[in-house]
């Protein structure tokens, strides 16, 4: 349980972590000493009982309250699950035969981040699945158009979630919704329903339409800032869409044998079965809890990770079926290599799972140290025009997002509470602006956040190396946060939502101009050479 009276005490184990990931670069030595330092300050130093707290951290992920912790084991055996189905999608020669179709198609570095950007939006349904599906889609496209594997982790990360919290019909949207409900009655917005005050947030989430505005500015105009640069300049030139030597997941640890020719059903079908697995298990979960066919009260109670796990056994499924009819004629594909497709499938997800295991025992430790409720209360405290309230509401979202490394955690606490503020203040006017503010902030300290599991998941599907991915991202995302602190800023002026978007979007505009003016690397900038045969 959290502590009763938190304190500045319950920042110091998340900093401590995201500040040893940032200047080490070693993310599970960071994490761990995280967790450490987390149950020393809840033990209040007794070193037995740290070692208590921390085995009950672990523990925690996988059984709670006297039973079994589906949820996480469900996103571990889902991670597993689609190690294994890339693995048997790779040996029966699918990803070969997509690439081959792939470029027949999209011949340019450009066409294959943009499939990305595209596949990200369109796949909304979940953040998770999101971030899993379209990088294994798109991976083999972007590799073989020398893209940077931290660009590809940008691009999934920046069309996931920004997506889903302006999605209605979303496990996010559903959700917050869900939230929304009874603050809307406390502030007495009688004329005004939880879902047309969702609606009513979407032109007022700045950071979501910021971010989206980046993707394709990043995609369509060539902006790499900061270290995206150097990633993407490394690649260009030698082909590599990683630094040779760092740890990414994803990757088999060793060669697996490709069938060939290989065809293109065996990467398309697998996915498909995928989707429509998740899809289906989202409805058909949602009516059971629900007992209703309303699609928002579908979403609202849906089984998410269970949802996942059923579409994962399909596609799983699938894929093994293609794999044995199209290899069962090769002689180099017999029981040691489909052994080996499965451990090797496996064992490419291990960094990913061991990262988000240690985090996901840093968040219960977060939890304990009332970390979000003292950042709460510092909300609550500030004495200043109800106004203000709005780009401060984003700004401690942010912060408590970031330290924390969720974003659902955050809006979950603050939203009611900037209700009851704006409530207290005898300013229901402001209570939908002030809503958006958290919903924006959240999401872009998630981002930002090296310990969350969004990101974690998005350099997961990606295979990028997680840190490469954080400090590539980080420059997008606080361009975006700090257009959408202009575009609260504005709001607050001329209580106008669209004149803080517009201000928000003139001031990613001058950032994307003035970095177009300098050096970039464009294909023009490096050495020729040719996308690699297939």
């Amino acid at each position: 349980m959290p502590q009763t009276d938190p304190t500045f005490l319950s920042l110091v184990p998340p900093l401590l972590a995201i500040l040893m990931v940032v200047l080490t670069k070693k993310v599970l030595l960071s994490l761990g000493v995280g967790v450490v330092s987390g149950a020393l300050v809840v033990a209040g130093g007794k070193p037995l009982t740290t070692l208590r707290l921390v085995r009950d951290a672990f523990v925690g992920i996988f059984w709670a309250d006297g039973a079994l912790n589906t949820s996480n084991i469900y996103i571990v055996l889902f991670l597993l699950i689609l190690g294994v189905v890339a693995a048997f999608i790779m040996m029966a020669g699918g990803s070969r035969a997509f690439g081959r179709w792939a470029t027949e198609r999209i011949s340019s570095r450009r066409g294959s981040q943009l499939l990305a950007a595209v596949l990200g939006i369109v796949i909304f349904i979940d953040d998770y699945f999101n971030a899993l599906a379209v990088g294994q889609i798109a991976k083999p496209l972007t590799d073989r158009h020398r893209v940077s594997r931290a660009k590809l982790s940008y691009i999934i990360d920046s069309t996931s979630a920004p997506v889903c919290v302006v999605a209605p019909f979303s496990s996010w949207g559903a959700s917050i919704i869900g939230i929304m409900a009874p603050i809307v009655v406390a502030a007495g917005l009688v004329d005004v329903t939880a879902f047309e005050a969702f609606l009513a947030t979407i032109p007022m989430n700045y950071y979501a339409w910021a971010a989206l505005a980046l993707v394709f500015a990043t995609v369509l105009l060539r902006v790499d800032l900061g270290p995206m640069r150097t990633e993407e300049l490394r690649t260009l030139t030698d082909g590599a869409p990683y630094a040779p030597g760092k740890k990414v997941a994803g990757e088999m640890a060793k060669e697996l044998p490709e069938h060939r020719p290989g065809s293109i059903s065996a990467l398309v079908l697998p996915f498909l079965a995928l989707v429509v697995g998740v899809v289906g298990a989202i409805v058909w979960t949602g009516h059971a809890e629900s007992g209703s066919w309303n699609l928002m009260e579908i979403f609202a109670a849906t089984l998410v990770t269970e949802s996942l796990m059923a579409g994962g056994l399909l596609g799983l499924a699938v894929t093994l079926v293609l794999y044995l009819k199209d290899t069962r004629s090769n002689e180099r594909f017999g029981f040691g290599t489909f052994r080996d497709g499965w451990t090797q499938g496996m064992s490419s997800m291990l960094p990913a799972i061991y990262i988000l295991v240690l985090a996901w025992m840093l968040v219960g430790l977060i939890d304990q140290l009332g970390t979000g409720r003292y950042l709460a209360d510092l909300v609550q405290s500030v004495s200043l025009s109800p106004h203000w309230l709005v780009p401060i509401m984003f700004v401690v979202a942010g912060g408590m997002a970031f330290a924390t490394g969720t974003s659902w955690g955050s809006f979950g606490i603050l939203l009611p509470i900037a209700g009851q503020v704006m409530t207290g203040v005898d300013e229901p006017g402001l209570v939908i602006p002030a809503l958006a503010a958290v919903l924006a902030g959240s999401v872009f300290g998630d981002h930002c956040s090296p310990i969350s599991d969004t990101t974690i998941l998005s350099s997961t599907g990606a295979g990028a190396n997680h840190i490469d991915h954080v400090m590539t991202q980080l420059p997008y995302a606080l361009v975006g946060a700090g257009g959408s602190l202009v575009g609260y800023v504005v709001l607050a002026l001329t209580t106008s939502a669209w004149a803080g978007l517009a201000a928000t979007m003139l001031v990613l505009a001058g950032v994307v101009g003035w970095a177009r003016t300098r050096r970039r690397p464009a294909e023009d900038e490096v050495p020729a050479f040719e996308v690699a045969t297939v």
